[in-house]
């Protein structure tokens, strides 16, 4: 697939939160593998990647976390269900983990990224923003979420975002509690049914103008 940019504005114009899923329709398994990588190839702060992607997919879990959604059906109707789970702290050792697969992948010594070792360790492991770590990992969630919803547009792929949920009990009903993760946002993908009538409702964003200022 060629993107070029009036495809690409075609595609973001085309997606909309949607709301009524066809559940017979499912993504394709190439599909899919695409989505993921889209997932995996999200840019994080320092490269920490400090969070996890659940693909809920048992129909008894997904059953039981629709009251925990606010009755939003699209968590049972979609093809696939994304809970993105943020770090609840950055350690040491995360920072260790990611300083040994940099080595590994791009075949570097340990001494080159000392400097970035410290770096790190010195702002969100031991420096102020260790005590809001939790709040930083789920910032680079909505990262995700928007790089996979821009993603599933291009491929045409239907998306909605669930910000009405109860993370708490996603995370009792996921086993999340004590996993060093929590819920902070998830995501409905599929196709849209011919019934939703939100997909034919215009846009309403306000103006280049009003929104974009050049300084």
């Amino acid at each position: 697939m060629n993107t070029n940019s009036q495809s690409l504005i075609q595609s973001l114009e085309w997606r909309y939160a949607t709301k009524i899923f066809d559940p017979a329709k499912k993504i394709s398994a190439d599909i899919w593998s695409a989505l993921e990588n889209a997932l995996v190839l999200t840019p994080t702060s320092f490269g920490l990647q400090p969070y996890q992607f659940l693909i809920v997919q048992d129909a008894a879990k997904r059953a039981t976390l629709v009251p925990q959604s606010w009755g939003q059906k699209q968590v049972v109707d979609c093809s696939h269900l994304v809970v993105f789970a943020a770090r609840t702290e950055i350690t040491a050792a995360d920072v260790e983990k990611l300083i040994s697969h940099t080595v590994k992948v791009r075949g570097i010594s340990v001494e080159s990224l000392g400097f970035y070792r410290d770096m790190i360790l010195g702002d969100i492991v031991n420096g102020p923003r260790s005590k809001v770590a939790h709040e930083w990992a789920a910032r680079q969630c909505y990262i995700a979420l928007g790089n996979l919803m821009t993603c599933a547009a291009i491929l045409n792929v239907d998306a909605c975002p669930l910000e009405g949920i109860n993370p708490s009990e996603y995370d009792n009903i996921l086993g999340l509690n004590g996993s060093g993760y929590k819920t902070v946002v998830a995501l409905a993908l599929g196709y849209r049914a011919d019934s939703d009538k939100y997909a034919k409702l215009k846009k309403v964003r306000y103006s280049n103008a009003e929104l974009m200022r050049t300084v």
